[in-house]
């Protein structure tokens, strides 16, 4: 398999276009076609539509994809690996939901790299989708996440919830029908409660699938969200933010999951997950603070 290649077909389908991957790329476009026939000669298939508008996945391609994404991670994590400096032992792949990371996903670090000083850390956020299949390849060697799927080789350690509370920008601001209601995207078990709770509220006009750029929207132009406690209590206490009290509060889970595999090395991991248990809820330092 060359790497050229398969690296050239990732660059035209995140581009859409065999012309702009050559720009990216900075080679001809006879390059990356002739690399793109290639890599379909070896293998069979007809991995992309050319068309005047761009180029588009087949069925095949769509299948491909998953696996060239997945083998273009191995090598970058290969390369990382057998070039370590001569003063680090190992490094542990750590990957993170992107809301967990403020506060929780920084305390994990900060402990891991504090009790070894001699290994590396490489730090992979993601979604949920993504964090799963790191982790069933291997390319991660522990995932901090909302909703974990079971598999073989993988050890789930429940640390517990975190509350979600409605805060808003305003002091006195309605608890329902308030036209700058930010709408976030915190799992299927909260969608379900939110809908029945506010089922007479008008929808939301604005969706965030990120608690993080939620936060940052509110402090922006204001207005209110659910957003996790652990997020904006230092907002609440600094009165840039105020609790709605009388709203319902709602929770979510929490799970630090191992690859059994390549988790030997690291044998802390039971160890933290314990001492985070029913501890996941520390206040992160707060951001977006207003000038």
């Amino acid at each position: 398999m060359n790497f050229a290649s398969l690296q050239t077909f990732l660059k035209i389908v995140h581009t859409g276009s065999l012309v702009r991957a050559s720009e990216v790329l900075n080679v001809t476009q006879s390059t990356v076609t002739a690399r793109l026939k290639g890599l379909e000669n070896e293998l069979g298939q007809v991995l992309l539509h050319r068309q005047k508008s761009g180029a588009e996945l087949t069925a095949a391609g769509f299948k491909f994809k998953r696996y060239a994404e997945l083998m273009n991670d191995l090598w970058r994590m290969a390369k990382l690996e057998t070039s370590l400096p001569a003063n680090i032992e190992a490094v542990l792949n750590f990957g993170c939901d992107v809301d967990l990371w403020p506060g929780l996903g920084q305390r994990i670090f900060d402990e891991i790299y504090g009790g070894r000083p001699t290994i590396g850390l490489s730090i992979w956020p993601g979604a949920q989708v993504e964090l799963d299949r790191w982790l069933g390849a291997g390319l991660i060697d522990v995932a901090l996440t909302f909703q974990p799927f079971a598999h073989e080789n993988q050890t789930i350690y429940d640390l517990g919830q975190e509350r979600l509370v409605l805060v808003t920008t305003r002091s006195g601001s309605p608890m329902r029908f308030d036209p700058q209601y930010v709408y976030v995207h915190s799992g299927e078990d909260f969608a379900q409660k939110h809908s029945a709770a506010f089922a007479d509220a008008d929808t939301a006009k604005i969706n965030f699938a990120c608690a993080v750029w939620a936060l940052e929207h509110l402090m922006e132009h204001g207005g209110s969200a659910y957003l996790p406690e652990r997020l904006v209590k230092l907002h609440i206490l600094a009165g840039r933010l105020f609790h709605v009290s009388d709203a319902p509060i709602f929770a979510r889970n929490i799970y630090l999951v191992t690859n059994n595999v390549t988790a030997v090395n690291w044998p802390e991991l039971p160890e933290l997950a314990k001492r985070l248990v029913g501890n996941v809820a520390v206040p992160t330092p707060a951001f977006f603070e207003r000038p």
